[in-house]
């Protein structure tokens, strides 16, 4: 059984990003167009599996869907694929965005 992946708050994921990790929403298009934290890569859940191998495996990944339950699953398929270091942004966008952090909404 693997184990449960980190998570972190968004203050936190913030700061790793800032340091250099890499955001990655696993939401769908639609939403990511609705509203996403400044930064974020898209790759949705939906084409995950195929597109995973564009992310890096020598930065940091902390991962973001809308409230953290989809980042977690696809997180932990990455931990599984070798991928080391990977973290779970809990509450997701929804809690990126309460909490006042740099986000972009409606499309550029």
């Amino acid at each position: 059984m693997l184990g449960r992946m980190e998570d972190v708050t968004p203050q936190e994921g913030l700061r790793r990003v800032q340091q250099g990790a890499l955001l990655v929403d696993v939401r769908e298009q639609n939403e990511f167009d609705e509203v996403h934290a400044e930064g974020a890569q898209l790759i949705p859940l939906s084409e995950f599996e195929t597109r995973y191998a564009e992310l890096p495996k020598d930065r940091e990944l902390v991962m973001i869907c809308r409230s953290g339950a989809r980042s977690a699953r696809a997180g932990e398929f990455l931990k599984a694929q070798g991928y080391d270091s990977v973290v779970n942004l809990e509450g997701g966008t929804m809690a990126w965005v309460q909490d006042g952090l740099p986000s972009v909404q409606g499309g550029n």
